[in-house]
């Protein structure tokens, strides 16, 4: 294994020098600092990340949560995008991830103990029951979290547009002559809280009523209980003229259970979706849905997190809502 004596002796430099050089030291002239990289890379030399650490006082090591109980996690498209665009920034600052969870093995944790047993110089809380005790636990800990889609004080927070998400959907559906709007939403989060809320309010400011058998619930990512919320709107002696989406993925539950009634799509029923994974944009016909901004949510938590790591005594908290924007699709019929 190749060590910064071997790098000294091949530069002709002390090994504080060396030292310095490979750790971005100010006072290296610049000339000497990138000679003894070049020799340190063409030498094969990799850092001891165990030496580092206890050098540096961190892991360079970041923790992501993910707990769905519907066991997609970070196999929904939204999510992944989410997870990729952490990975990047990270890595691109110099940080490894880590997944946390309750368990490891036959060792029961909660995840502020798995945080601390992985060393996590943060944690990215991305998906998460945020009443469960575990995650209030972590969030209100001495360990730095960024949490996405939920607001802890004193904490940072990223924040997707619900509000004008749902905002821009309804308006763009109103538009096209649509007045019996039905809303398939997910389970009660905070996220949810806002979407129903911008659809009631929107709905009511143009002059819409929305009967209460018309919205309905279900569960996030999991068509199944989707296709049996759309059953039950179809059973209504009126039924609506477009039906919600809690997500993308949900709608293909949807989906199966119009083509089940004989139900053409935009025929018979128009129907928009949330989330804008690339897979809406694959269906035929191609589905009208919000776009949320994943990528920059998850490059905007690591980058936050990592600056609250670094620059402890001047971080202050920040809550950032990311825009999306509304993808037009070919499932919502224009009613003259």
């Amino acid at each position: 294994m190749v060590t910064i004596t071997d790098i000294s002796k091949a530069c002709g430099v002390s090994r504080a020098t060396v030292s310095k050089a490979l750790n971005g030291a100010p006072d290296i002239a610049p000339k000497t600092a990138e000679r003894i990289r070049e020799q340190a890379r063409a030498l094969g030399y990799l850092p001891n990340a165990t030496a580092r650490a206890l050098k540096m006082g961190r892991s360079y090591n970041i923790g992501v949560l993910f707990s769905d109980p519907t066991g997609s996690g970070i196999t929904h498209e939204y999510f992944s995008q989410i997870l990729e665009s952490v990975k990047a920034e990270a890595e691109r600052l110099g940080y490894d991830i880590t997944f946390i969870s309750k368990d490891l093995g036959a060792m029961s944790m909660d995840f502020y103990e798995h945080a601390k047993y992985r060393s996590c110089d943060g944690v990215v809380i991305a998906s998460a029951d945020f009443q469960d005790p575990a995650i209030i636990r972590l969030a209100q800990s001495e360990i730095p979290t960024v949490t996405l889609d939920y607001t802890f004080d004193s904490r940072t927070s990223i924040l997707s547009d619900n509000v004008r998400g749902m905002e821009a959907l309804v308006r763009f559906v109103y538009e096209r002559g649509h007045r019996r709007l039905a809303f398939i939403h997910g389970e009660m989060t905070s996220v949810t809280q806002k979407r129903v809320a911008s659809f009631k309010k929107t709905c009511a400011s143009l002059g819409i009523t929305v009967p209460g058998d018309f919205i309905r619930p279900a569960v996030y990512h999991d068509p199944r209980s989707s296709g049996l919320a759309t059953r039950a709107l179809l059973a209504l002696p009126e039924q609506p003229t477009c039906i919600f989406y809690p997500d993308d993925l949900s709608f293909l539950g949807g989906m199966s259970e119009l083509e089940r009634h004989g139900i053409s799509i935009p025929k018979d029923m128009s129907v928009v979706g949330y989330d804008g994974i690339p897979l809406s944009q694959i269906l035929r016909p191609r589905l009208t849905t919000y776009r949320q901004g994943a990528e920059r949510m998850g490059s905007e938590a690591a980058r936050l997190l990592i600056e609250q790591i670094e620059h402890p005594d001047t971080w202050l908290p920040q809550s950032i809502t990311v825009e999306g924007e509304l993808l037009e699709g070919d499932t919502v019929r224009i009613i003259g």
